[in-house]
């Protein structure tokens, strides 16, 4: 919540600049209402761009490519972010194919690797910012394993080839940090920034 020069309290709306379904789905769960604004933006990585500087740019320019689209009032807070999975510095994105999404897997089984969400938040010219990492240790992923899972087809549109909310729960050991942070979106660092830039999200 906000208020205006005369003190006067209003709800702040909220734009989503993400087309990602776990993040809608996230932000229901605490009952924050939203509208969705999402653009395509190249989500190539540039040369010598380390895994948390990635996030942290494309967050940024997700949030640029909908504050531009124009129809956005200065007075929504908008909220941006961009997910990614960090194996001993190499990234991780989304598998283009079931044999991709199968190397990703066996790279990441038995192992502790890192998932990083840049978050990129405004509201009246203002703006906050922050990278979020949490560390995922993985079991061991047999091939019947491996085969089970590809075939749920859950693998093929996240970074890292797994959805940890969803079946790949099974192969996580253990984890260190923020677990909406691994399905998307840190719920506490976004409610902390929104405060940050003068909204309570649940006020």
């Amino acid at each position: 919540m906000m208020r205006d020069d005369a003190g006067n309290a209003g709800m702040t709306r909220v734009v989503l600049a993400s087309g990602s379904p776990r993040r809608r789905e996230l932000l229901l769960q605490v009952g924050i209402e939203f509208d969705v604004i999402s653009y395509d933006i190249d989500e190539s990585v540039h040369d010598g761009e380390d895994p948390t500087r990635y996030v942290r740019r494309l967050a940024e320019e997700k949030h640029l490519a909908a504050r531009q689209a124009g129809a956005i009032g200065a007075d929504r807070l908008v909220i941006a972010a961009d997910t990614t999975v960090d194996l001993d510095g190499h990234i991780l994105g989304k598998p283009v194919d079931a044999d991709d999404a199968r190397a990703m897997l066996r790279a990441l089984a038995s192992r502790t690797h890192r998932v990083h969400t840049g978050l990129h938040l405004s509201v009246d010219g203002r703006s906050a910012s922050e990278v979020v990492t949490t560390s995922v240790t993985f079991t061991p992923i047999s091939d019947a394993q491996l085969d089970w899972y590809i075939g749920t087809g859950e693998a093929f549109d996240k970074a890292g080839a797994y959805g940890m909310q969803g079946a790949a729960g099974v192969f996580v050991a253990s984890i260190e940090g923020s677990v909406s942070n691994v399905i998307g979106l840190p719920l506490a660092t976004m409610v902390s920034l929104a405060a940050s830039l003068g909204v309570d999200l649940f006020g």
